[in-house]
């Protein structure tokens, strides 16, 4: 992002795409990565990082908010931007918060689960079907999908029961899911 210096009005960026940083937030995090994004509202530098997972084809996006940084080091500097401009590209806050609002809104199903007793494979099974259907809530120790399907304890594609008439088409898919996902454990299974 170009900012402005107040004393003589030129401009610089305070990180270009492409440069290598190190940081240390607050709490003791260390994160190396390249910057792919800046927003000096906001304060919040975007990082390609290599994936957690340790999987080379695969890296973690982190966004970092600036004011819980206690060191920022640049590991390598690009003189030419990667993407051919001196300037970064503004993030979508609006598309961010809703992200994070989502996310938010997953850990607090999550915390309900767990708060009313449901076993840790329902709370998987539960997060698997998320992973295809994004409308998934609890009621109670039941699943319930898009409104339409109720999966009772101990959460096997037969436990899968239509909420009202006409739901049979989201039984079976929901079904389907719950079929895919007992499979996919029994192979991972040595």
């Amino acid at each position: 992002m170009k900012c402005t210096m107040a004393d003589d009005g030129e401009e610089f960026n305070l990180f270009s795409v492409g440069t290598i940083v190190s940081c240390k937030t607050c709490f003791g995090e260390e994160f190396e990565g390249e910057v792919t994004a800046f927003d000096y509202q906001t304060k919040v530098l975007v990082l390609k990082c290599p994936s957690k997972s340790g999987k080379a084809n695969l890296q973690d996006m982190r966004m970092i908010n600036l004011d819980y940084v206690e060191d920022v080091v640049i590991k390598k500097e690009v003189t030419t931007p990667a993407n051919g401009t001196q300037t970064l590209m503004p993030l979508n806050i609006e598309k961010l918060s809703g992200r994070a609002k989502q996310h938010v809104k997953e850990r607090q199903r999550l915390v309900n689960a767990l708060s009313s007793g449901v076993s840790s494979e329902g709370i998987t099974i539960f997060c698997a079907i998320t992973k295809t259907i994004a409308e998934v809530t609890w009621q109670g120790k039941n699943i319930i999908v898009m409104n339409q399907v109720t999966i009772s304890p101990p959460y096997r594609p037969e436990n899968c029961k239509p909420i009202g008439k006409g739901d049979g088409d989201a039984v079976n898919h929901v079904r389907r899911i719950l079929e895919k996902y007992f499979k996919d454990q029994a192979q991972a299974q040595p």
